[in-house]
C-alpha cells in the first residue's frame, strides 16, 4: 500500500527526459519514493488531493549562503566589494556559531515555503547551519568552509582540515535527506593554490565534492590572473580541484577557454542571476555554458545580495538575461525549468535521487496553487512557471516523502517563535547602521 496518492494532478510537470507535462495524473508515494506514476487509484494510507494544483519537482538552490537572511537589506547599493566589507563587519558582530544556526533555520523555513527543496549551503559553522536546516525539514547540502585566514569562524588551517576530515561523521549523526559530501573553500582569492591542492587531495581520498565560488566578477579574474597568471578556472585545474565533481558558484566571467576546461572535467556551474545583476557584477552566459557542455543549475545566493531565496524570480531573471545578452528568441523556458530541477540536481550530484517526476525517485515534490487569476489561463506551463508564478503560490512540499509544508504552514517549527527569536538577536546589529 502507498503512503500517500497525490490524486487528481492538473498538471504533473515531470522534468523527465522527455520533459512531459501530464494531465490528470496521480503520484503515488511509498517509503520516501515515487513508486507510482499513472491515472488510475491505488490504495494509499493518505490521499492528497490536488485538484487545480501543478505538482512539480521541488526546486533546488544550487548556490546560497541561508544564514545570511539574517542581513536581509544590510548592504544596498554597493558592488561585490562594497557588499564583502559591508557584510563581513556585521557577520563578526553577531554571526557565532548559535546566530548561524538561528539564521539557517530562518532561511531553510523561507526556502521550503517558495518551494525550494534543495539548497547548496556555503556558511560558516556547517554543523549548526546543517543541524538547524535538517530540524525544518530542508534537503541541505553543507560543507566544511576553508580560508588561508581565521576569518570570522575563528579557525587556523589546521583546524579546517581536521572538520573536514570529522565531516562524514557529523552528516551521519544529523542525518535527515540523503546529501552528498561536500568541501567548500570559498574561492581562489582567498585560498592559496597550495592549499586548494590540499583540499583536492582531501576530497579525492574521502569521495566528497567540492563547491566553491569562481569568477563571479571581472575583478575578481584580473585579481587571480595577476597573481598566479591563470584564471581562476585555471588554478582549479592546476590545483587539482576538478579532479573531483565541482560546481562553482556564478561562473559569471569565465571564458571559452574556461568554458572547455570545466565541461572536460565535468564541473557544473550554480548560476545566480539575482545576486549578479544587484551587485552589478555581469550577466553570465547560460547559453553558452549549456552549448559548451557544462550542466547548469540556479541560484540565489545569499539573502544580503539578492534579498530573498525565492527560485521562480530566479527562473525569471535568468530567462530575461537570456533575451539581454542575446535575444528573446533565444530563451529556452524548458532549460530554464530544467535548470531549477534536474539540472540542478545534476549539477550538485543528486541527479539519480531527486530534480525530477519518475518512479524510484526520492518524493520531493511541491503543489502550486493555479486558482488565481495571475494564473489564468493556462496555454504554457514552462512560461508560467517562469514568468507569471511565484512563491505565495505554493501551497504544500514534500521531502523525501514528508509533507513540510502544509496549506503555506510549515510542519517542523513555528513561524511566530522563530521571528521572535530572530529579532531579538539581529538587535545587537542597531550599533553598526
Amino acid at each position: 500500500m502507498l503512503d500517500l496518492l497525490i490524486k487528481n494532478v492538473r498538471y504533473a510537470l515531470t522534468s523527465n527526459g522527455k520533459d512531459e507535462i501530464l494531465e490528470g495524473a496521480s503520484i503515488g508515494i511509498a517509503d520516501s519514493r515515487i513508486t507510482y506514476i499513472g491515472t488510475d487509484s491505488p490504495q494509499a494510507k493518505a490521499i492528497y488531493d490536488a485538484t487545480d494544483k501543478l505538482i512539480s519537482p521541488g526546486l533546488i538552490n544550487s548556490h546560497t549562503h541561508l544564514g545570511m537572511s539574517l542581513l536581509r537589506g544590510w548592504a544596498e547599493g554597493v558592488n561585490l566589494q562594497g557588499f564583502l566589507e559591508r557584510v563581513w563587519a556585521a557577520e563578526g558582530a553577531i554571526m557565532d556559531e548559535a546566530t548561524c544556526e538561528l539564521g539557517t533555520e530562518l532561511g531553510a523555513l523561507e526556502a521550503l515555503l517558495s518551494g525550494t527543496t534543495t539548497t547548496m549551503d556555503m556558511y560558516l559553522n556547517p554543523v549548526a547551519t546543517h543541524r538547524a536546516a535538517v530540524r525544518v525539514g530542508l534537503r541541505h547540502i553543507a560543507g566544511p568552509i576553508f580560508f588561508d585566514f581565521p576569518g570570522l569562524d575563528g579557525l587556523q588551517w589546521h583546524q579546517r582540515i581536521e572538520r573536514a576530515h570529522q565531516w562524514p561523521a557529523e552528516l551521519a549523526k544529523i542525518g535527515g535527506p540523503f546529501i552528498p559530501t561536500y568541501f567548500m573553500p570559498h574561492s581562489t582569492y582567498t585560498d592559496s593554490p597550495e592549499n586548494l591542492s590540499e583540499v583536492a587531495a582531501i576530497a579525492k581520498e574521502l569521495g566528497a565534492r567540492i563547491h566553491l565560488h569562481v569568477s563571479e566578477t571581472q575583478a575578481e579574474n584580473d585579481d587571480v590572473q595577476s597573481r598566479y597568471g591563470k584564471s581562476p578556472t585555471e588554478v582549479c585545474r592546476d590545483t587539482g580541484i576538478l579532479d573531483v565533481p565541482t560546481i562553482f558558484g556564478h561562473g559569471v566571467h569565465l571564458s571559452d577557454s574556461d568554458m572547455v576546461i570545466a565541461a572536460s572535467k565535468g564541473t557544473s556551474v550554480g548560476h545566480c542571476p539575482g545576486s549578479n545583476l544587484k551587485l552589478g557584477s555581469g550577466l553570465a552566459r547560460f547559453n553558452d555554458m549549456r552549448k559548451a557542455g557544462i550542466t547548469v543549475g540556479l541560484g540565489t545566493d545569499s539573502c544580503s545580495s539578492s534579498n530573498d531565496l525565492d527560485m521562480f524570480s530566479v527562473m525569471r531573471m535568468a530567462a530575461h538575461v537570456v533575451a539581454l545578452r542575446q535575444s528573446p528568441a533565444d530563451v529556452d523556458l524548458t532549460a530554464i525549468v530544467r535548470a531549477a530541477t534536474i539540472e540542478a540536481a545534476k549539477a550538485v550530484g543528486l541527479g539519480d535521487r531527486v530534480g525530477s517526476i519518475e518512479i524510484g525517485k526520492e518524493a520531493d515534490l511541491i503543489a502550486i496553487d493555479l486558482h488565481a487569476a495571475h494564473l489564468t489561463p493556462v496555454h504554457d506551463v514552462n512560461a508560467l512557471l517562469v514568468f507569471a508564478a511565484g512563491r505565495g503560490d505554493v501551497t504544500d512540499v514534500w521531502v523525501a516523502g514528508e509533507q513540510v509544508i502544509a496549506e503555506r504552514t510549515s510542519t517542523k517549527v513555528d513561524l511566530t517563535d522563530l521571528i521572535k527569536r530572530v529579532k531579538l538577536r539581529v538587535k545587537a546589529l542597531e550599533p553598526l547602521k
